[in-house]
């Protein structure tokens, strides 16, 4: 103790030169260990602060209903449109466009559900531009378009099965094919697992929301903070349906091998196309793309006819 006394209370100066050494050397390394804590303590932080910020902003990142904009494409005069009214008094608008001709009793009707960043008069316009003989219904994501409420993954699924029932009720229809691209292809093979379909087409199809997150954001606690689920690779393992998947093998989006987790468990594949070159988004523009969404439809109907 009178050693330590001495050394605090005398002039640096005063002391012999090895204790000089040694009393530099301990605030060198007091120095540095305070700046590493410092270090340390301010990338917590930071850390938390981003973590903070992605919990808050994922429903904004996930559903961005402002980007999807109001565009309302030209939809054929025979368009009408359709309400379904969810729990919590939630109004669900969709629309309704007949086929170019008169379909017969075998013809399915299109129940599509587009990508996260598409109104539904995009969705119901692509459709009946691939599909004119097919009658198409689509509604808009709550949030979206003229549709109430927040969008969210569990209400997506849910409202999904509400949107087929109304179908059914209203359409009468017993044969129903689900089309689902990017996030909307884990709504439609959500409703396929519940509901029974005559055919389910799934674009850009991922395992879960969890996985994808995980592998987007690596260093980021995925499986604790994210509130939106799909688990696509549980729900399509029940579906007995015909099934076609079409993927873009250069999609940086939703990465393939995300896609070949979805395509090794379908129980009845009759469509697997990967388009050669293509990305997330410009995959829909590829004719090899619009050929294999045919082909797709064509070996469904073929399906169907045999029953």
């Amino acid at each position: 103790m009178q050693v330590v006394a001495g050394l605090c209370a005398s002039p640096d100066h005063k002391l012999p030169a090895f204790k000089r050494f040694h009393l530099n050397r301990l605030r060198s390394t007091i120095r540095q260990k305070m700046w590493l804590t410092k270090f340390l303590l301010g990338a917590v932080a930071v850390y938390a602060g981003v973590v903070a910020l992605m919990y808050l902003l994922q429903t904004h990142l996930l559903f961005p209903a402002r980007l999807a904009g109001d565009s309302k494409p030209g939809l054929p005069d025979a368009a009408t449109y359709l309400e379904v009214n969810a729990p919590q008094n939630v109004r669900l608008v969709g629309m309704r466009v007949k086929p170019a001709n008169k379909a017969d009793a075998n013809t399915p009707i299109l129940i599509g559900f587009g990508g996260n960043a598409w109104q539904a008069q995009n969705t119901a316009e692509f459709l009946h531009g691939l599909y004119p003989e097919n009658e198409v219904i689509v509604f808009h994501y709550r949030g979206y378009g003229e549709s109430a409420g927040k969008p969210s993954a569990d209400r997506l699924l849910s409202d999904s099965l509400l949107i087929y029932d109304h179908v059914q009720k209203t359409v009468g229809s017993e044969r129903i094919v689900a089309v689902g691209f990017s996030i909307g292809s884990a709504v439609a093979a959500h409703m396929a697992s519940k509901r029974p379909l005559a055919g389910l087409i799934l674009v850009s199809p991922f395992d879960s929301l969890e996985a994808l997150a995980s592998q987007h954001y690596p260093w980021l606690p995925v499986k604790w903070f994210l509130r939106h689920r799909t688990d696509t690779f549980v729900d399509i393992q029940s579906v007995t349906a015909p099934t076609a998947v079409i993927a873009a093998q250069l999609d940086t989006i939703i990465p393939p091998q995300r896609t070949q987790i979805v395509r090794r468990v379908i129980p009845n594949l009759v469509v697997d196309v990967t388009v050669a070159g293509a990305g997330h988004n410009d995959l829909y523009g590829k004719v090899e793309f619009r050929e294999a969404m045919v082909r797709a439809m064509n070996e469904i109907q073929a399906e169907i006819d045999q029953q």
